[in-house]
């Protein structure tokens, strides 16, 4: 069986790509049905692009190689598509565009592409021996109908990267990329919780509070969520992307609070006030119980002067606190790092290397912010390769 494109992984970046490449497209998936991250994504609703989407929302070894793709399909041109197939959606925070409804109104708008173009898509499938011909590639499609050996002109890589392994996320990718000599950095798990040795934070889990969370050179102001084993929320999310293995997490639990002023002021007006029922004021209780044992927080207002106050008041603007390690792949959204961009065009998403090789999506080491910002890319990719095969 000959195609002009086979494209391997039917997520985002790959139904993008297989709807928008035009010729003979065959897209490929192990799971029973395709865009299985999208259907789960956002409690249901899909985050499906960020209004905010700029290249240094993004990480990667190259941080300039985003720019292109992201420039010639925004986040205004995908959701004009949605608006185009009347799909409902709202603005939450930051930016972050949701369908009204469901998430697999997304679905059935890229499956509706795909048909309409034509797309052959092959679902519980498997694929293995690949090799180069003079002409492209070839390899061995297993589906539930039997084996039969494919060849296509090109190759498009979409298959992810490691998060979520038990919806069949697998390194698959980077094992084909290194098998034709493209280089793949290190990865890890990103946008994943926080943990702790000893369920540290147990006693106060589902506690949530606004927080400003800073890692390395970056800084998030966006909801902290203690669990049993360890920290989540969208600002731990964020800042696990930074994190380096064995660094502290600075943490702000009081944003644009002056907590020294409030004290002190507090202390003028009721001194024979507690000190934890003051604090109960700002901070949730249970939060402040928990922090009372470590802290030594006892006695009233009126026995704590200038100095300890002050001292409370910086340790509780920027806690300390290094975490022991993340929940890995099994629980992150994303992950960070895959094929080595340098091994890439930035306009096409080809290999400079092999030929009619391409890779898009997760697949790929750009990793967006908590948001929308992966998915976007999921778009900007899947199309950037799409019309290189077009034309």
């Amino acid at each position: 069986m000959q195609y002009d494109t086979a494209i391997i992984g039917a997520g985002a970046a790959g139904m993008m790509c297989a709807a928008h490449a035009g010729g003979r497209v065959l897209l490929i998936d192990h799971a029973k049905a395709p865009g299985e991250k999208i259907r789960i994504s956002g409690g249901g609703r899909c985050n499906f692009t960020n209004m905010h989407c700029a290249p240094n929302a993004f990480l990667s070894n190259n941080p300039h190689f985003a720019k292109s793709a992201l420039a010639r399909y925004t986040q205004w041109d995908f959701l004009d598509l949605v608006e185009r197939h009347r799909i409902a959606w709202h603005e939450k925070t930051l930016g972050q565009l949701f369908c009204d409804v469901s998430a697999k109104e997304i679905i059935a708008m890229l499956r509706g592409l795909m048909q309409a173009a034509g797309v052959d898509l092959r679902l519980q499938s498997s694929v293995a021996n690949i090799t180069r011909r003079e002409s492209g590639f070839s390899f061995d499609l297993q589906t539930p109908d039997g084996l039969r050996r494919i060849t296509a002109s090109n190759l498009v890589l979409a298959t992810g990267g490691k998060s979520i392994p038990k919806m069949g996320a697998t390194g698959f990718a980077y094992d084909i990329a290194r098998q034709f000599g493209l280089p793949v950095t290190e990865t890890r798990a990103a946008l994943v919780p926080f943990t702790f040795p000893q369920a540290r934070f147990a006693p106060i889990s589902g506690v949530a509070l606004p927080s400003i969370i800073n890692a390395g050179a970056a800084s998030f102001e966006e909801a902290l969520l203690f669990t049993h084993r360890g920290l989540s929320g969208p600002a731990v999310l964020q800042a696990s992307s930074y994190w380096q293995d064995g660094a502290p997490v600075c943490i702000d639990l009081l944003p644009h609070a002056d907590l020294f002023t409030l004290l002190r002021e507090q202390r003028q007006r009721s001194g024979r006030r507690n000190l934890t029922t003051e604090l109960s004021r700002h901070l949730p209780t249970r939060l402040v119980d928990f922090l009372a044992e470590d802290m030594d927080l006892g006695g009233n207002l009126a026995d704590w002067p200038d100095s300890r106050l002050k001292e409370l008041a910086d340790t509780l603007k920027n806690w300390q606190l290094t975490p022991s390690g993340t929940e890995g792949y099994r629980t992150a959204e994303v992950t960070l790092g895959g094929i080595d961009t340098d091994a890439l065009s930035s306009r096409s998403m080809q290999s400079r290397e092999v030929p009619g090789l391409y890779a898009i999506g997760e697949a790929v080491d750009v990793t967006g912010w908590l948001g929308g910002y992966n998915f976007q890319w999921a778009w900007s990719s899947g199309m950037a390769a799409a019309r290189a095969i077009a034309t």
